[in-house]
């Protein structure tokens, strides 16, 4: 079985490293070109690059899959099945034709909820109990392929995106594995997705982030979670932005204040919302390192008493 895996970020190193420990022929990683990244814009190869070539697999990097010096180079791997973990871009059928065997993509989410680019983020914003990874076909629309298999997880109350992703990268090692052994005896029947049930989310954007201080103080706190590290969430005040790196709803709070009045308890810093109040922990304020809220208002005595938002 001669493997190229197609992936980008940590999300699918737990497969390279499973596909080598069980003796799979990797005969190669195709991700994303470096990109600069960071304060100083320095050019980063993307992590996906940095573990296979540190497990001696080759790399491949094009800027496009559409053109036919692509192909071949591809195709003289002599590969047999294409495996896709967050690989980020459109591949095109003449890319999947290369394989005999066709491609699968491990996609996490429980197909068909959250096809699209962020699921972990909108199954922690929409209060999901659990998630899981989904091994698929890849076919021209993004995540509609016959399913081949899925496992779930449980998101607890206290989950970020990075401990989702974390978990759903393990988790999907596994099950891929599985999946390709009990495909290929032909144990695994594929099953169509019913795409009247599709719950789609969007790219996130750095608009995304802005919190809406009429929504319930639990919508809010998951949002904060879910949107980390990118693009994080902020509230303007007094003419900038203030980053909101960690919080905690206070749901059963019933003050008459308006949304975006902060104040202050026996214990806490708290902003009032549409329906209780968000227990500030961790603020950030722009060019200045994260602070605990109180270390932050200490220097700061109008914070106390501002409306955030406005």
């Amino acid at each position: 079985m001669r493997v190229l895996l197609m992936s980008t970020p940590e999300f699918g190193i737990p497969t390279l490293h499973a596909l080598i420990e069980h003796q799979y022929g990797v005969v190669g990683v195709v991700c994303q070109p470096d990109k600069p990244a960071g304060r100083g814009l320095r050019v980063t190869a993307p992590p996906m690059k940095r573990e296979a070539l540190g497990r001696g697999v080759p790399v491949f990097q094009p800027a496009s899959l559409g053109t036919a010096e692509v192909r071949h180079e591809l195709g003289a791997t002599r590969l047999d099945l294409i495996l896709v973990a967050a690989y980020g871009k459109f591949i095109p059928d003449a890319i999947i034709d290369l394989a005999p065997l066709g491609a699968l993509n491990l996609h996490p989410s429980l197909l068909p909820r959250w096809r699209g680019a962020c699921p972990v983020p909108a199954a922690i914003s929409a209060g999901d109990h659990e998630t899981g990874v989904t091994v698929h076909f890849v076919v021209n629309e993004m995540d509609a392929g016959a399913v081949l298999s899925q496992a779930t997880m449980p998101i607890t109350g206290h989950d970020r995106t990075p401990d989702v992703m974390a978990r759903l990268a393990v988790l999907g090692a596994d099950l891929y594995l599985a999946t390709i052994e009990g495909w290929l005896a032909a144990r695994i029947v594929p099953q169509t997705q019913d795409h009247t049930q599709a719950v789609w989310c969007d790219r996130m954007t750095k608009a995304h982030g802005r919190l809406d201080w009429t929504q319930p103080a639990d919508v809010l706190a998951r949002r904060v979670r879910a949107l980390d590290p990118w693009p994080g969430t902020f509230t303007p005040w007094r003419g900038a932005i203030l980053r909101i790196r960690d919080a905690e709803p206070w749901s059963a709070w019933q003050g008459d204040l308006p949304p975006g009045q902060v104040f202050c308890t026996a214990d806490d810093i708290a902003v009032a919302t549409g329906q209780g109040a968000l227990i500030l922990r961790t603020v950030q304020a722009p060019g200045k390192r994260a602070l605990p809220v109180a270390q932050f208002a200490s220097g700061r005595r109008e914070f106390v008493t501002a409306v955030l938002g406005q």
